[in-house]
């Protein structure tokens, strides 16, 4: 059966525990200046940081290219990083996996990149652009993302298909899409959007503006959103998960930070802020 979910808590508040339990295990005190525009670098932790600088110093500019719906989580471990290496700087690229990937093979440099699924992460790796195998650090769920109060009374995937509410979907070839679909598909509903949006931040901007009734996005998007959306589950959903790969990239023009920066994502310490932020563990 069918439920409302609470309203999302904000990603914040959700992660504050899980942030502070970064800055503890850092391995250096130090802290720079992280850039709230683009992001920032992600915190290592004792032991990984120890390991990475033992190689190499962690210092400089790396790239990271991360799926849309990494936005907040990663941002927030970025700061982190750059207050464990203050000689470091994590510059983030957020968006579409599809678009990532393809700007990966197309020669964008970059030196991390984190798809919302493995079907993208393929693509750079069919390529050769990726130093090692891509390791699933975090997994996502979709739910469906409401006006605030819910007004439409939508309790379930099929009341999405109701006359006359505008739903907005992500495109089917970017993850959160092709789960939305998949999920469509086994619950034997056709459902046709509004719009297909590029990202599922845009999906999800749809809703916020209150452009769109509701839309089908991760439940990471509604609890980031705080008091702008609603949550609605659906069990569908829970065969349309969809995992997340991470890896470094061949030409990695700072490949020692890029290493620190993926130790922190799969240390204990960040899965905890990623969970906190509402995924799911590998």
């Amino acid at each position: 059966m069918t439920r409302p979910a609470r309203r999302s808590l904000s990603i914040v508040g959700a992660s504050a525990a899980a942030l502070l339990a970064l800055s503890a295990c850092s391995s250096s005190s130090g802290t720079s200046d992280a850039s709230g525009s683009t992001g920032s670098g992600a915190t290592a932790t004792s032991g990984a940081s120890s390991s990475a600088t033992s190689a190499a110093k962690v210092d400089g500019t790396v790239t990271v290219f991360a799926a849309a719906s990494l936005k907040e989580s990663f941002t927030a471990l970025g700061q982190e990083f750059e207050k464990a290496h203050p000689g470091a700087k994590v510059s983030f690229n957020f968006g579409g996996s599809d678009s990532l990937a393809a700007s990966i093979t197309g020669g964008a440099p970059a030196d991390v990149f984190a798809a919302a699924s493995p079907k993208t992460m393929k693509i750079v790796s069919d390529a050769g652009d990726t130093a090692a195998a891509p390791v699933t650090f975090v997994r996502n769920q979709l739910e469906i993302a409401t006006l605030p109060g819910n007004p439409d009374r939508i309790a379930s995937l099929r009341d999405l298909t109701r006359s006359g509410l505008k739903v907005v979907l992500c495109d089917k070839t970017v993850p959160c899409g092709a789960a939305a679909q998949k999920a469509l598909k086994a619950s034997g509903l056709a459902l046709t959007p509004v719009s297909y949006e590029q990202d599922v931040k845009s999906a999800l901007t749809k809703v916020e503006l209150k452009e769109a009734d509701a839309a089908v996005v991760y439940r990471t998007d509604v609890k980031a959103a705080g008091e702008k959306v609603q949550g609605v589950e659906f069990p569908e959903s829970a065969k349309a998960v969809n995992d997340y790969p991470i890896a470094l990239l061949k030409d990695a023009p700072n490949a020692a930070a890029a290493q620190a920066f993926i130790d922190l994502v799969k240390s204990p310490e960040g899965q905890r802020a990623l969970t906190g932020a509402g995924f799911l563990k590998p």
